[in-house]
């Protein structure tokens, strides 16, 4: 069962995440378990693997900002990193960026 304890103990910055869900615990949980399911974790693998840097960018934007709301540090942090990659149309292999973002998704469904 998720709990903010667990969150807090994989990285995340639980009070900030809190504090966007009007400290509704369960609100912020809930929001939590739903991100995990978010399409835009397979559409960035799907463009990389692609190599569409465009749709690659969308979705790295999205998880951007759905992540940094739930302060889900522990992934949002290399999801920044890619979509700046991304932004700049840096020509580079993604896919070891891309396989920590979705271990880090897959930990978090974990709990």
């Amino acid at each position: 069962m998720l709990t903010v304890e667990k969150l807090r103990q994989m990285g995340a910055d639980v009070e900030s995440g809190l504090t966007r869900c009007m400290n509704n615990e369960a609100f912020y949980l809930r929001l939590v378990e739903k991100c995990v399911s978010d399409v835009n974790f397979e559409k960035l693998k799907e463009a990389v693997e692609a190599g569409d840097l465009k749709s690659a960018f969308e979705a790295a934007h999205g998880l951007k900002g759905v992540l940094g709301n739930l302060s889900l540090t522990q992934i949002y942090d290399p999801v920044v990193e890619i979509t700046e990659l991304l932004r700049a149309e840096t020509k580079m292999d993604y896919t070891q960026l891309v396989q920590t973002i979705l271990e880090k998704r897959d930990a978090l469904k974990t709990l």
